[in-house]
């Protein structure tokens, strides 16, 4: 993890490659929890028979949506900036989902920080590249540019 003594010295950073987090298991487990708390029970998602001999997948993927819920986890594990009181997650520029996470992948967020702007007293909005990687995958499973409002 990188540890940054301030917002100033973070945003020094921009453009640079901040970290990459820990791998991290999407088993089925909790790939049923998520599909629990969201009401999205699709069969590709839950169903591991079916979507083992239907799906062109050839099994049960991940919702993109628990994909994209891991980013503020992973993130923290890349970097902390000293004095911050609260992290808003504010939005995304963009997000694509470009592969899908096989149950039982493993996934890790790599994270470039774009840039750091003000945005008034003692707030500050961070704007980070952030790539999901596949373990031993060719492609990447999302891209996303995350909007995070640091407030001292």
């Amino acid at each position: 993890m990188r540890y940054f003594e301030s917002i100033d010295a973070l945003a020094d950073c921009s453009g640079q490659h901040l970290g990459t987090s820990a791998w991290r298991t999407i088993d089925q487990t909790r790939i049923a929890r998520f599909s629990e708390a969201t009401d999205d029970h699709q069969w590709i998602h839950v169903d591991v028979e079916r979507a083992t001999h239907e799906s062109p997948l050839g099994g049960p993927v991940a919702h993109g949506f628990l994909t994209l819920s891991l980013l503020p986890a992973m993130m923290q594990e890349v970097f902390d900036v000293a004095h911050v009181s609260t992290r808003i997650n504010y939005g995304l520029d963009s997000l694509r989902f470009i592969t899908p996470v096989a149950a039982g992948a493993r996934i890790r967020a790599d994270v470039t920080l774009a840039d750091v702007s003000p945005r008034g007293a003692q707030r500050y909005l961070l704007r980070n590249r952030v790539v999901v990687e596949i373990e031993n995958g060719d492609k990447p499973a999302a891209v996303a540019d995350t909007l995070t409002l640091y407030i001292l």
